[in-house]
């Protein structure tokens, strides 16, 4: 296909025609107990993008039916329930098996009122093309409000993804045809190599893991990123918040309080992203973001101390590449 306006009519004319993670089930009564929560959740500026989002947004992939095919049905249900409780970011990726199709059956009447994110996992300038066609499509929508590169892990990949052949052309040019309104680098391996794709690249925006375990890993990701971006201004949103529920078991946290209260209360940390296996536990999660009030740092040193002894299990998916 050749030509920007060639492209983007095409794209357009496509949609028109088409038409983590674990939340609070190893928690809780506890939030249901407790005393009605606001009816709205605090919102944040997410860094140089100058827009505001909530500080809890509903991620697409996870062992949930967002990311499972043959689940439409309870993605669908949970998707709408999102949207009723009035979550207005949602996460989704290419690789996120048939996540972007789901949030595509429900999202486009209120694409207006909600901040899309999705990713791409290739480093090249014509596949990550190729995925965001695809990402369009299945999302039944004529842009993104954020795209991502999907888990950098290595500093092999930031050399193809900046050369003159790499994805990063991709996203500048996605951005100049308002294909893409903003960009984002995200990863779980390797803070240092999401710390270097800052330094190389203004991007808006950056995903990475935010939770109690991660001070005790070797290779902890918030004093190497979170300062960088406060830096430069870069909107930063939280996953593996409650690592899949694993901060859970037993001698760890007490649920989801804690979970996402410490990821929300770090110095530069906008938002939060995560999934839901039920409606029941997105409603539960729901309550607890509405309730957020910011930790002091007497209570996170405690949440810290908690997983000191569950930090490995913790943080498994810091072996993901």
């Amino acid at each position: 296909m050749s030509g920007n306006t060639t492209r983007r009519n095409f794209l357009i004319t496509s949609v028109a025609v088409a038409g983590g993670v674990v939340g609070a089930s190893a928690l809780q009564q506890q939030a249901a107990d407790t005393a009605t929560p606001p009816a709205t959740m605090l919102e944040r500026v997410l860094g140089r993008t100058g827009v505001k989002v909530p500080i809890f947004g509903l991620g697409g992939a996870g062992q949930t039916p967002l990311s499972w095919q043959g689940r439409e049905r309870d993605a669908v249900a949970i998707i709408e329930k999102a949207l009723d409780l009035g979550i207005r970011y949602f996460d989704t990726a290419a690789g996120y098996g048939p996540s972007e199709d789901y949030f595509g059956k429900v999202l486009p009447p209120h694409r207006s009122k909600i901040f899309l994110a999705s990713k791409t996992d290739k480093r090249d300038r014509d596949g990550a093309w190729r995925e965001l066609e695809r990402s369009l499509k299945r999302l039944n929508t004529d842009h993104l409000d954020l795209w991502q590169l999907h888990h950098v892990s290595f500093r092999e990949e930031l050399n193809t993804i900046f050369s003159s052949s790499g994805a990063v052309k991709a996203l500048e040019e996605a951005m100049q045809q308002k294909l893409v309104r903003f960009v984002g680098i995200t990863g779980h391996h390797d803070p240092q190599v999401i710390a270097e794709g800052l330094r190389r690249y203004p991007f808006h925006t950056t995903l990475i893991p935010v939770n109690a375990a991660d001070k005790h890993h070797p290779r902890p990701f918030l004093p190497v990123v979170l300062p960088l971006a406060q830096q430069k201004n870069v909107g930063v949103i939280a996953m593996k918040v409650p690592a899949y529920g694993r901060l859970f078991k037993p001698g760890g946290l007490d649920g989801m309080q804690q979970a996402m209260g410490y990821s929300l209360s770090q110095p530069g940390v906008h938002s939060c992203v995560i999934a839901a296996e039920t409606v029941k536990q997105l409603e539960e999660n729901v309550n607890v973001a509405r309730a957020f009030q910011p930790l002091s740092n007497k209570v996170l040193a405690a949440i810290e101390q908690r997983t000191a002894a569950v930090w490995e299990d913790g943080t498994f998916f810091r072996a993901w590449t």
